[in-house]
């Protein structure tokens, strides 16, 4: 899962128990409609598989629909929302479209939502006359198309999106006569289809090594990277980690302040995640601590490794591992043996240093881009990207989000892309 800075901690729990209360209440709401014979019943019909997508090409969402309450409906709306790696080919101008950036637990997103002001009746099966089509942007990989039917228009919730009226011509809906009607399902009112959208396309995870370059005593910055080098977005489930990064320091050093995104493993060990479920092409982390230098111990070496969920999108396997090296310089640079601290450096000794190249974790979509700058912490000097946010810790304590994680995943899956019937639950009371 994404690691959590701890000042984020409580505004993930807080939408995590309005996501229980959300459905709960959607819970009880069938019931209630059932009761009144003339309720609307909408039920989408089947949708998907979409897989082996071509980057670039376009694909039809076949999105059809009944009413399956007892009473016709004069109006209805159908909405297509879809996460940045698909785009829509038109708008039709009885149709509005919402670009969504990424805000909160969601990626960028764009929806669609087209109003027929035509009567719906029962029993009957509908589609727009011109089947809906999607396009397979350079970067599509993993992504998700949500199509929703409802009696009420959907919306963008609290994003702050405006909407754009479409220029082409007006879409109507039209009866399909030989399709089996959908009786069950829907949520009265409404309904939502979730779908994955997958391309076949590939994105390459790489990382970056450092040097620890210092003399003894010294306290130096030290900058790992992690990018995606693309072509392709990874996105993963809400909630979750893009990856997972396994950074082991070499023998004879000592984190002093670690990074908020990273969580104390072991001495010396330490399991980065990403900012986001997701992470763009060309994008990525850069995990910034502060370390010690103990001693000088002959070929101490630490690691960069990419671990966690597997990647079948990579097929790059060359840069999923870097070194990190150890250059002691100055006086008290002998091997071996305790060293006398600088001034004011606190006498801790360093950590094991060991190397392993897998681990289990979470996974997930990302975020933020370092950009190339240099530090200087006394006489040493190490290169690296643009510092992720830290948290003032030493070797002795983790930096993660702890157990606050699993509340932080289970909130963000019900208020997220996926969760389709919270989410139109939402935008509702917004309007209300």
């Amino acid at each position: 899962m994404p690691k959590t800075p701890s000042g984020r901690r409580t505004l993930r729990q807080t939408a995590g128990a309005v996501g229980v209360v959300a459905l709960m209440a959607l819970g009880a709401a069938p019931a209630v409609a059932a009761d009144d014979d003339s309720a609307p019943g909408l039920v989408l019909g089947k949708l998907g598989p979409f897989e082996g997508v071509r980057p670039g090409s376009t694909f039809e969402v076949p999105a059809t629909f009944t009413n399956a309450g007892s009473a016709a409906l004069d109006k209805v709306y159908l909405s297509y929302e879809v996460t940045r790696g698909l785009s829509h080919t038109e708008v039709p101008s009885n149709c509005l479209r919402y670009e969504i950036p990424s805000y909160d637990e969601s990626p960028t997103h764009s929806e669609v939502v087209c109003e027929f002001d035509q009567t719906i009746k029962p029993g009957t099966v509908y589609a727009p006359e011109r089947t809906w089509t999607l396009k397979a942007e350079k970067h599509a990989l993993w992504d998700q198309l949500q199509v929703s039917v409802a009696t009420e228009p959907a919306g963008p919730g609290d994003s702050g999106a405006e909407p754009v009226r479409g220029t082409d011509p007006a879409l109507k809906l039209v009866e399909k006569p030989d399709a089996t009607p959908a009786t069950s399902g829907g949520h009265g009112d409404f309904d939502v289809a979730d779908l994955a959208v997958k391309a076949d396309n590939t994105a390459d995870f790489q990382v970056s090594g450092a040097q620890v370059k210092g003399a003894v005593g010294d306290v130096v910055d030290l900058k790992v990277k992690f990018t995606n080098a693309g072509p392709g977005w990874v996105l993963r489930p809400i909630g979750q980690s893009a990856t997972e990064v396994l950074i082991d320091l070499p023998q004879g050093t000592t984190v002093t302040k670690g990074n908020g995104y990273c969580d104390k493993e072991a001495a010396g060990r330490y399991s980065c995640g990403t900012t986001q479920s997701w992470v763009d092409e060309d994008g990525g982390e850069t995990y910034t601590f502060k370390v010690r230098i103990d001693k000088k111990v002959a070929g101490a070496e630490g690691s960069v490794n990419l671990a966690g969920a597997s990647r079948p999108f990579d097929k790059v396997t060359a840069n999923d591992k870097a070194a990190i090296s150890l250059d002691v310089t100055g006086a008290g640079a002998g091997s071996g043996g305790s060293a006398t601290p600088s001034p004011g450096a606190s006498p801790t000794t360093g950590g094991s240093g060991s190397t392993t190249t897998g681990s289990t974790g979470s996974t997930g979509a990302t975020g933020s881009t370092g950009s190339t700058g240099s530090t200087t912490g006394g006489s040493a000097t190490t290169t690296g990207g643009s510092d992720a946010s830290t948290t003032s810790t030493g070797d002795l304590a983790s930096t993660g989000a702890g157990s606050a994680l699993p509340l932080a995943g289970a909130a963000v899956a019900v208020v997220g892309l996926g969760a389709g019937t919270v989410l139109l639950a939402r935008r509702r009371a917004s309007r209300s």
